[in-house]
């Protein structure tokens, strides 16, 4: 189910990240009393009344200069402001309005998005009046509040959750594997795509961010039925937002969250990125079976340990994925594009099984007889029994004593015995430690 978008914007230093920060309910956005602190979008999850939906914080919007900088946030904002469901447009309440809440006031009309105006700053309710000359920007929803105490917030996610479109059925059967390409610009992901269908069917150009919307392609390989959602595209038609470092992750985030599988496409012959990381990791948090495939391996010099030598880099770099298989192909030439397909296919069977619960506990206490669980200021930590919860991802609820006694170096111990005794090839598993209650 593809979540709603809300973007946070406005001019520096009113507030945005810490509103940002309230609504994901966690502290993630920088949060300092100096304009431009934040200069890239910076994403979270939020929910409300029962819907969940995605948050993006903008930097500040200025008008009237001319830097890199001031262009380069002014961008990002755009590209945000095009992909949001909901715009919330931050002002200071305490300030007042200025000249460039104006000019950001009249962007946001341009963009034909309901947008929902947060009188920020006022700190108590007698200050609440002061939020009336911002009607004068011609938004109809006006909300007074205090982003730093919480007063207010309330009413604001109202009214964003208000605007969300009603939420979508599932696109596709249980029987269809989906499956996302994702990775920075310019790494290979059409021409994958291309070679694995067989034909041209998404256009492939060296000019990076070539590809403009996602594209769903269904496949049938040996009996078995797949959507390969291509996505390539980063940017809107005719426009230029980021440079090539930079990446689009909300429409990579939609496509991921609509997958059961998403092939992180790596470039061989540049190796590792930051950016890498991080569109792997949001594939990793989502709970998608993952696997890599690194590309151009054609054109990258080897000898017999260059390989090895990758997939160990590879590895060290994303730590966290270990589970995820490492192929070397070459889109350009088909090298190996025959494994990605069946690799797939192993993942969604992973990413999907369920274990009955006696096999469970017999492997959970094999392990905690072979390695008991440590002991913390003279009290053991025990583990009663596990039971599966979930699957796409598997989850599994560990019942124990009391939690606070398992380091998460054991926990990763656990984890490691049951991908030794039930594989999970592919995709991340869930290990939640619930009290045992006292009978």
């Amino acid at each position: 189910m593809t979540l709603p978008v809300v973007a946070i914007v406005g001019r520096p230093n009113v507030g945005k990240s810490t509103l940002f920060n309230r609504v994901a309910g966690k502290r993630i956005a920088i949060v300092e009393d100096k304009p431009g602190v934040t200069r890239d979008r910076i994403y979270s999850r939020g929910d409300w009344s029962g819907r969940e939906f995605h948050l993006i914080d903008t930097g500040g919007l200025e008008f009237g200069q001319q830097d890199e900088v001031i262009d380069h946030i002014r961008h990002q904002a755009d590209l945000a402001i095009e992909e949001a469901d909901v715009i919330v447009f931050a002002v200071d309440g305490r300030e007042g309005m200025t000249t460039t809440d104006q000019e950001v006031a009249r962007l946001l009309h341009r963009s034909n998005k309901p947008v929902v105006l947060a009188v920020n700053k006022l700190d108590h309710v007698k200050h609440y009046e002061e939020a009336y000359e911002f009607y004068r920007l011609g938004f109809e929803e006006v909300f007074p509040l205090s982003s730093l105490h919480g007063t207010g917030t309330g009413d604001l996610l109202d009214a964003i959750v208000a605007h969300f479109p009603p939420a979508a059925e599932e696109e596709y059967g249980e029987d269809i594997i989906r499956v996302s390409v994702i990775g920075r610009p310019n790494v290979g992901k059409s021409s994958l795509v291309n070679r694995i269908l067989g034909e041209e069917r998404v256009i492939v150009s060296p000019v990076a961010g070539t590809t403009r919307d996602a594209i769903d392609t269904p496949l049938r390989r040996e009996g078995q039925d797949f959507v390969i959602i291509d996505t390539a595209g980063m940017r809107k038609r005719g426009k230029v937002y980021e440079s090539t470092e930079k990446y689009s992750v909300i429409r990579a985030l939609r496509a991921i969250e609509r997958s059961d599988v998403a092939v992180v496409v790596l470039d061989g012959e540049e190796g590792v990125t930051e950016q890498d990381k991080r569109v792997a990791g949001i594939a990793h948090e989502s709970g998608r079976a993952v696997l890599f495939a690194v590309n151009k391996w054609d054109a990258v010099e080897k000898d017999e340990k260059t390989m090895k030598r990758f997939r160990r880099e590879v590895l060290d770099h994303f730590a966290f994925m270990d589970y995820a298989p490492v192929l070397f192909i070459s889109a350009k030439t088909g090298q190996r594009v025959h494994q990605v397909l069946p690799a797939v296919q192993e993942a969604a069977e992973q990413h999907a099984m369920r274990i009955s619960t006696s096999v469970l506990n017999q492997v959970l206490q094999d392990a905690t007889m072979a390695t008991p669980p440590p002991s913390v200021k003279g009290r053991r930590a025990r583990l009663s029994y596990g039971t599966q919860v979930a699957v796409k991802p598997p989850a599994i609820a560990l019942f124990v004593n009391d939690p606070e006694l398992f380091h998460f170096s054991y926990i990763r111990y656990l984890e490691n015995q049951l991908r030794e005794a039930f594989g999970f090839k592919g995709t991340p598993i869930r290990l939640m430690l619930r009290k045992k209650n006292r009978d």
